[in-house]
């Protein structure tokens, strides 16, 4: 896995959305790449952050139901 590679999946890897293989392949090239290391460790301050400074929001229901109804529309409609 190359740099660009990594430069894509980076936020994804952060999330741990990448399956084991890619996750291992990211962990290797940031292990050898400084760049990159240096990259992932700002991200993830930045990540920690804004869920420090921010307290989560709950959405308001009629928001919910609204956003339910949508759903059920599209995904009958798929």
């Amino acid at each position: 896995m190359g740099c660009d590679d990594v430069k894509r999946v980076l936020y994804f890897f952060l999330d741990g959305a990448l399956d084991a293989q890619k996750r291992q392949s990211v962990n290797d090239h940031l292990t050898h790449c400084p760049d990159c290391e240096q990259r992932s460790l700002v991200q993830l301050r930045l990540r920690t952050f804004v869920r420090q400074r921010l307290s989560p929001v709950a959405a308001p229901e009629r928001f919910k139901l609204r956003l339910t109804r949508t759903l059920r529309v599209f995904y009958a409609e798929w």
